[in-house]
């Protein structure tokens, strides 16, 4: 099936340096965008096996690392503008970066809310939920200004959020926000979107010993076709929307793989 052209398009990927922000960053690059990936410096190892990846792919570049963390507002907004001056413009976010589960001494015993320390309980808060609050809140007045812009939140698994806490919360917050914004710029030519794998994904915050066999997790490429078409023209007017990576048929037109896969964020 056809990629979506994505030549022009600047788009913002946090969370970038491994795992599902990686595979989405590649993707992106693959259908001719230019990515602005944002990370912690800390993962600067990761960093570099993804600008590596997308040297070896004829795409070094037009993607460049920009050291972010998204629970800054300041850091945020001088990211955000030194992505705007790099690459003349942004055209979509993907609110990726995130902190994972709490998962309790047992790997077979469910980590009780009254067990979590109230600084685990912020970490999770603050990074997944208010983290991409301040990247969008940032990112949202200038794309509504030049009349078009995507906005794609990474939440989770519905039975994710009602089991693991505090990281189920706080996703099903930014599932949450996800609706709330996609209203609040209706008419604004900018949409906010859902997308999540669709499971447990064989990435770091999956630890060894809670998923021994990565096998049996869900590929961070399930990410690929879908991120390209949520960032690409023929999504345009298409919001309040969540896709599952894992659903998507990627044998399928693009536009009727979303079709089909579609459904309301936040039920």
């Amino acid at each position: 099936m056809p990629i979506p052209d994505l030549k022009g398009t600047v788009v913002i990927v946090t969370g970038a340096a491994g795992g599902l922000g990686s595979a989405m960053t590649l993707a992106l690059l693959e259908a001719g965008a230019s990515v602005a990936a944002f990370d912690l410096e800390s993962s600067s190892r990761f960093m570099d096996e993804l600008l590596s990846a997308a040297r070896d792919r004829q795409a070094g570049n037009r993607v460049r690392p920009f050291w972010c963390d998204v629970r800054n507002p300041a850091q945020a907004a001088s990211a955000i503008t030194a992505a705007e001056t790099a690459f003349g413009r942004v055209d979509g976010l993907v609110n990726n970066a995130g902190l994972g589960p709490v998962h309790h001494p047992d790997p077979k015993k469910p980590m009780r809310f009254y067990e979590v320390d109230v600084d685990i309980w912020k970490s999770r808060i603050d990074t997944n939920l208010t983290g991409p609050f301040i990247m969008a809140r940032t990112l949202a007045p200038r794309l509504i200004a030049q009349g078009r812009g995507k906005i794609v939140n990474v939440t989770t698994s519905y039975t994710t959020m009602v089991r693991e806490t505090p990281y189920g919360p706080a996703k099903a917050g930014l599932e949450a926000a996800t609706a709330i914004w996609a209203k609040d710029m209706a008419g604004t030519g900018v949409t906010a979107n859902v997308l999540v794998p669709g499971g447990m994904a064989n990435t770091r915050m999956v630890p060894t010993n809670v998923a021994p066999d990565r096998q049996s997790l869900i590929q961070p490429d399930v990410m690929r076709a879908p991120i390209q078409w949520l960032m690409s023209r023929d999504s345009d007017g298409v919001t309040g929307k969540r896709y599952i990576g894992r659903e998507w048929d990627p044998n399928l037109d693009p536009n009727e793989a979303a079709e089909k896969v579609g459904k309301p964020a936040a039920w």
